[in-house]
């Protein structure tokens, strides 16, 4: 069984790290397994399984033909039996298919705002799932959505799983010790900062030692420049810190007491699953696959998204209790490890790539 796998980047990031989890751990079940990035390499490729076979397409545009070409020489030369593309890069896998290739498709669906989407991009994706073998989807309501609106000939709810095998201890994280929050999410506007960082500046007037840090992809847009004005006009550049993207995630957590996100949206978030497996408490927006990951008063806090004052009620909450802060990591890595772990995923992936070569092609 020979399978390539399609990511937009290597940059750290949520869909990125689940690719890159899955390559790595599918090749160690000595499956021929392949990884294309097709427009930006990025840190993760140092974290690359050295029995996956790497190729960089450099895509320029959406129509790039010169990339299209050398995908579709690279799946002959290599007789690719199947393409699992992950998120955005669906609609390359389908110009393959259009292109002649002889492959099974499956379309690896961690987005989870792609249930809001309309106009083009959602008759484009239609018209590409008629050619998928099947769609994975991280969360039940994707996994509806795509039931609903898509035309794949199969559909299937697969949950995420997380890794924190990077050994590298780079990041030092400022603030004092045992008083520091941390949010996984690259500056997206699903993932709401600014909702955080108005919930943060309320924790402050009870808790003024505690900090915040910030880590993920700046995208350097309208959105990233909100965060960081709110940051300066709210004088809050001595307690938030914006790291952008760090590959020591372990060590990072390592240093951290309480795991937060905000988003307004989300699939099943990688973040969540990492905060897990550090052990760290959570407060987390009831949104998307979360409540299936934290439990309330349990493993952490869910709340309202984009209610910060919410938000700030249970950070505090927490941040004031050590028993919880322990008792809640604790229950959290218990669920990762029961529910979420690698080789439950690997072996449900790897059931779905059989059940995809057994059938017909169109």
């Amino acid at each position: 069984m020979r399978v390539l796998h399609l990511i937009d980047s290597l940059q750290v990031g949520g869909a990125e790290s689940i690719a890159l989890n899955l390559v790595n751990a599918l090749a160690d079940e000595d499956l021929d397994i392949h990884l294309c990035a097709t427009r930006k390499e990025g840190d993760l490729k140092n974290n690359l399984n050295n029995k996956v076979k790497y190729l960089f397409l450099n895509r320029k545009k959406t129509l790039d033909l010169t990339a299209f070409f050398k995908l579709k020489k690279y799946l002959k030369q290599n007789q690719i039996d199947i393409i699992h593309a992950h998120s955005t890069s669906s609609f390359i896998a389908f110009m393959m298919i259009l292109m002649g290739c002889n492959c099974k498709v499956i379309w690896h669906n961690h987005t989870g705002a792609y249930t809001v989407l309309k106009g083009i991009k959602l008759w484009v994706l239609k018209l590409s799932s008629f050619y998928f073998d099947a769609i994975i989807s991280v969360n039940k309501d994707l996994n509806s959505w795509a039931e609903k609106k898509l035309t794949a000939k199969n559909n299937y709810y697969l949950p995420n799983f997380a890794s924190l095998d990077n050994q590298q201890k780079i990041t030092i994280l400022c603030g004092a010790s045992q008083k520091i929050i941390v949010c996984l999410a690259g500056l997206r506007a699903e993932k709401d900062h600014l909702n955080l960082l108005r919930a943060f500046k309320i924790v402050l007037q009870e808790l003024p030692d505690w900090s915040l840090h910030l880590v993920g992809k700046d995208y350097d847009d309208l959105y990233a420049q909100q965060v960081k004005d709110y940051i300066k006009i709210e004088h809050l550049m001595d307690k938030v810190f914006l790291l952008g993207i760090c590959s020591d995630i372990k060590h990072i957590l390592s240093q951290t007491t309480i795991g937060v996100l905000s988003s307004k949206s989300e699939g099943l978030p990688i973040a969540l699953l990492e905060y897990g497996l550090a052990k760290l408490p959570v407060v987390c927006t009831d949104v998307g696959e979360c409540s299936s990951v934290i439990t309330h008063n349990f493993s952490g806090y869910m709340v309202p998204p984009q209610n910060p004052n919410e938000l700030a009620f249970y950070l505090s909450k927490l941040a004031k209790s050590k028993e919880d802060l322990v008792r809640f990591g604790e229950n959290l890595y218990l669920n990762i490890k029961e529910n979420y772990s690698k080789e439950k995923a690997i072996k449900s992936v790897i059931k779905i790539y059989q059940r995809c070569l057994q059938t017909q092609n169109i």
